[in-house]
């Protein structure tokens, strides 16, 4: 047989139908078989019980051009119109592609990142390459992953794309298959598309796990989850509470009580994961999911990680992630953390069962740590899971502690309603103080530290508690929201007068300048300097307010010396 040229990946193929006319594209994964979609087959006619039975595959990278009829293998078709579900079908080849690769498909994250496709418009039987961004959610119900377009006016995904693989272009998994489109949307103006990623691939066609590489989530909490009880108003109320700090975009750190004492255990967490994952949807049932109770099913993909440390030491949990990432196998602990730290767009983990890892105390200490106090102003969603109490000085944004809140010695009665309303208050208080940290604290240097949120945990305990009645935790829920609702407000007062006083410094400073420009002209390197200084400590992020309460005042006393020092006269 003629040795094949590749002048570009070898795997990108064309599906034709009988009569040669393209229809889409496909993958070769080796010399027999052929991954695309099944609605590109179905057109073709060539599906099960079809009028054709087989399609044409055609090489557009090989020289020589090479033509195979193929044949949807047997228990491969996964075909379901009208949802965003499955679409997929093997291919096998009548004859040996010749081609002598072998297509590895790769489990990545789909949260972000740039890929590119060569798809088959009708004017190009050659194939047209897109630049596309991956963007995460494709719909909460389905399977498919959103495509958006980069630059307005560049080629776009149209009919003809379907079954092309997806190929990163950059970031740790460059030049990486990670799945394949599997359809477009075109409405005036707005145009995206959709991807099946490889860890749903897998969830229906399992025979490819050999030509598979990366590490899922699927892999979280393995097995069935008999402890999984919606209809329990302790995991039900967790459930929601983690849901809702997902759908708001919140990033931080979250501690989440997983031990089975308090009676929520962690299968309903577990659950929860994999109603995001790929394959968990593949594998789980539609049903179960549409017909799950409000608030408990997360945006497909919304969870990059999960890992359970059950048992497992830090260099397990490393080197997980590092697979999962893709970064170095070889690399420390330290590095790790600074990887996922600078990675974009920033990662969601998920680690349970923590304090239950075979060395605890490096786990948290070496990993876990650095990336929970730094998680928030990096932008990462950490979510950590313990049986008993985390460590006292672990840092953290949330902790959804399922434990009940002491009720003795909480003056006043119970009032639900009255509960209710305050606890509401703290949470549209802690929201407005998060974005007052975003758009004044995060410029400052050492700014005072946003308090943890405790609606999310009062919202888990107040929903417990209004179903067993008469309840004195109810109170205990409000006397908390108070409290905390005090510090909060301390918080945004401090971080109010920090930005005053940075106004008010930068006026006098700004003052100062004019009446030194007006009498000495810029000749006076000594008062410029000074001048430079301070204005650094003011204008340059992050403001180090602590060097300008220094260095203002400095610039004013140097100025008015020198004034009297002269004798010059502001008003001549």
């Amino acid at each position: 047989m003629t040795q094949h040229d590749h002048r570009d990946r070898p795997w990108r193929v064309r599906i034709d139908d009988e009569r040669g006319v393209p229809l889409g594209a496909g993958v070769l994964l080796d010399e027999r078989s052929v991954l695309t979609c099944a609605h590109v087959v179905e057109q073709a006619g060539g599906h099960p019980g079809g009028p054709a039975g087989r399609v044409r595959v055609r090489s557009t990278v090989c020289s020589p051009e090479w033509t195979r009829t193929a044949r949807v293998a047997p228990g491969a078709w996964v075909f379901r119109n009208g949802t965003r579900r499955g679409d997929v079908t093997l291919l096998e080849l009548d004859e040996r592609a010749g081609c002598g690769i072998r297509t590895e498909l790769w489990k990545v994250p789909i949260s972000g990142g740039r890929v590119r496709v060569y798809g088959f418009p009708g004017v190009e039987p050659y194939g047209v390459g897109v630049d596309a961004e991956l963007a995460g959610s494709g719909g909460r119900e389905g399977e498919w992953g959103m495509l958006k377009r980069v630059r307005e006016g560049d080629p776009w995904i149209e009919p003809g794309y379907s079954g092309a693989g997806v190929m990163a272009l950059d970031g740790e998994f460059e030049g990486r298959v990670i799945g394949i489109v599997v359809a477009d949307f075109v409405h005036e103006d707005v145009k995206a598309a959709w991807m099946l990623p490889t860890e749903t691939i897998l969830s229906y066609l399992p025979r490819l796990d050999a030509f598979s590489g990366g590490d899922g989530i699927d892999d979280f909490g393995s097995g069935d989850l008999p402890g999984v009880d919606l209809d329990d108003p302790l995991q039900l109320a967790l459930t929601r509470e983690l849901t809702r700090l997902f759908d708001a975009d919140r990033v931080g750190t979250v501690l989440v009580g997983t031990g089975s004492a308090t009676g929520a255990g962690s299968s309903w967490l577990v659950r929860l994961a994999r109603t995001s994952g790929p394959a968990g949807r593949a594998d789980g049932d539609q049903d179960e999911r549409t017909g799950a109770p409000a608030g408990t099913v997360l945006s497909f993909g919304v969870v990059d990680a999960a890992f359970d440390a059950r048992g497992r030491s830090t260099g397990d949990v490393r080197a997980y992630l590092a697979r999962r990432f893709g970064f170095s196998a070889h690399g420390s602990v330290a590095e790790l953390v600074d990887d996922l730290l600078h990675r974009r767009p920033p990662p969601c983990l998920m680690v349970d069962g923590v304090d239950r890892a075979v060395d605890p105390v490096g786990l948290v200490t070496e990993l876990l740590a650095p990336l929970a106090l730094r998680a928030r102003p990096r932008g990462l969603r950490l979510v950590l899971g313990f049986e008993g109490a985390p460590p006292d000085d672990l840092a953290y944004d949330v902790h959804l502690d399922p434990t009940p809140l002491p009720a003795g010695n909480v003056p006043g009665s119970a009032n639900e309603a009255r509960a209710r309303a305050v606890v509401d208050e703290l949470g549209a208080a802690e929201d407005e103080a998060l974005a007052l940290q975003r758009a004044v604290g995060s410029r400052f240097l050492a700014p005072p530290r946003l308090p943890a949120s405790c609606a999310p945990r009062l919202n888990v305990r107040l929903a417990v508690a209004r179903g067993t009645r008469p309840n004195a935790e109810i109170a205990a829920v409000e006397a908390r929201a108070v409290t905390a609702r005090a510090a909060v407000a301390r918080y945004a007062d401090a971080l109010r007068e920090m930005e005053t006083e940075r106004e008010d410094l930068t006026v006098a400073l700004e003052l100062h300048r004019v009446r030194a420009a007006r009498l000495f002209g810029p000749e006076d390197l000594r008062l410029g300097e000074l001048y430079v200084a301070a204005a650094r400590a003011l204008q340059h992020v992050p403001v180090d307010l602590a060097a300008a309460r220094r260095r203002v005042p400095r610039f004013i006393t140097a100025v008015n010396q020198r004034i009297e020092g002269d004798g010059r006269s502001e008003g001549g």
